[in-house]
């Protein structure tokens, strides 16, 4: 389930943030304690077979193995080869995120501008309505593990009532070798042309809205799949693992405590926890662990998107909107602010702050105006510059 936590810092004070960094789930302790683990055992393990198991002469030389690996590990450019790529996997995020076929533009073209409140009129609403659910389903289901676990197989859809058997028969009768969730949109716009031709859908301008809006849902649905299909370059992805796992390996030799009474500089202290090189493998190797959870997002990590809750959650509103709604309007009567040429709304005692602000009026209303220079007449400038042209025969 995906971790929210925006009105926990509604507000800035102070150690705002802090209070999070005590969360378990989604947090980044719960992704990466076993890589940290992983590597703090290694280290201690070479550096207690430095300590106890190796004679004079094994120690120097792993002294100027170390020395050596600690110099060259700066030459592996960390910052900008992570930063770059977690930048793009986090923009590549949003973007599916926004890609996610939405039913609620579609609902309103269609509760408003197909007509009819008699059975036949609702069968097409509803029908319509369940076809373009049916397309979003089928292509979440083929994009996300978790809408697959729900509906594992065509008679779980037909199941869950998003399509019928005839329709699974004729759907299934379409041989292509290719992902067929366009065809519930195909099922749409012909039922919609039959809408028409029945006189229920009264112009080709709203015609026209109503296809327009389908093929924008449609185009949601083809993003997601090629997003699916076409992923961050495999090659990219494995450039950043192996610039972050090497960079660690050869600081587990590098960063070793060497023995203070040899002299090599920077090595006067003997710490045996190296305090700033766990943070750092935390700061780094974590980063690498957002990427990895951000790259594909409909799996069922803890950040991963809700895809059966959207499921469930546009199936039933969309169908409330053009069966249950349509039609369906409050009585009109005046509002309070009916005679009032100033309305304003009541605050309550929590917000009466606000309403002894200032009203905005731009970033210079409140400036101090200042003197503006003498206005010469249009006459004496026009005497002045006669003068001055006679004088110098101009």
């Amino acid at each position: 389930m995906t971790v929210t936590y925006t009105a926990r810092v509604a507000n800035a004070r102070f150690c705002s943030f802090s209070k999070l960094l005590l969360a378990w789930k989604g947090s980044i302790y719960r992704l990466l304690y076993k890589e940290f683990l992983a590597f703090f055992a290694l280290y201690a393990a070479i550096s207690f077979t430095y300590r106890f198991f190796l004679d004079d002469d094994q120690k120097r030389y792993f002294e100027k193995l170390a020395i050596y690996c600690n110099h060259y590990s700066s030459l592996i450019p960390m910052s900008f080869v992570l930063g770059f790529y977690v930048t793009l996997v986090v923009n590549r995020w949003w973007s599916q995120y926004t890609s996610i076929p939405l039913p609620d533009r579609l609902m309103c073209v269609l509760s408003g501008g197909l007509q009819g409140s008699d059975e036949r009129g609702r069968l097409l609403r509803r029908t319509m309505m369940r076809y373009a659910s049916l397309s979003a389903l089928l292509i979440l289901r083929s994009v996300s593990t978790a809408v697959f676990k729900r509906f594992p197989t065509m008679d779980h859809v037909v199941e869950a009532g998003f399509m019928s058997r005839e329709e699974r028969k004729k759907f299934e009768g379409l041989h292509s070798p290719y992902n067929k969730y366009w065809i519930p949109c195909v099922w749409f716009t012909n039922l919609a042309a039959v809408a028409r031709c029945e006189g229920r859908i009264k112009d080709d301008h709203t015609l026209k809205l109503l296809l327009e809006e389908l093929n924008a849902f449609r185009g949601k649905c083809s993003m997601l799949f090629h997003y699916d299909m076409i992923s961050v370059p495999l090659v990219y992805t494995q450039v950043v693992t192996l610039a972050v796992y090497s960079f660690f390996l050869v600081c587990l030799i590098g960063r070793q405590f060497l023995d203070p009474t040899q002299g090599y500089p920077g090595h006067d202290l003997d710490l045996y926890v190296p305090i700033f090189t766990l943070l750092q493998f935390f700061f780094y190797a974590g980063w690498l662990k957002v990427a990895e959870q951000l790259i594909n997002p409909f799996g069922e990590d803890d950040d991963d998107f809700e895809t059966n809750w959207l499921i469930d959650r546009n199936f039933q509103v969309s169908m409330m909107a053009v069966d249950e709604m349509y039609g369906d309007l409050p009585m009109m009567e005046r509002d309070r602010y009916w005679n009032d040429s100033n309305p304003r709304p009541p605050y309550t005692a929590a917000t009466l702050f606000d309403l002894r602000k200032p009203s905005f009026q731009g970033s210079t209303f409140d400036m101090p105006p200042s003197l503006p220079p003498p206005i010469t007449s249009s006459l004496a400038f026009c005497r002045c510059s006669f003068h001055t042209k006679r004088r110098f025969n101009i």
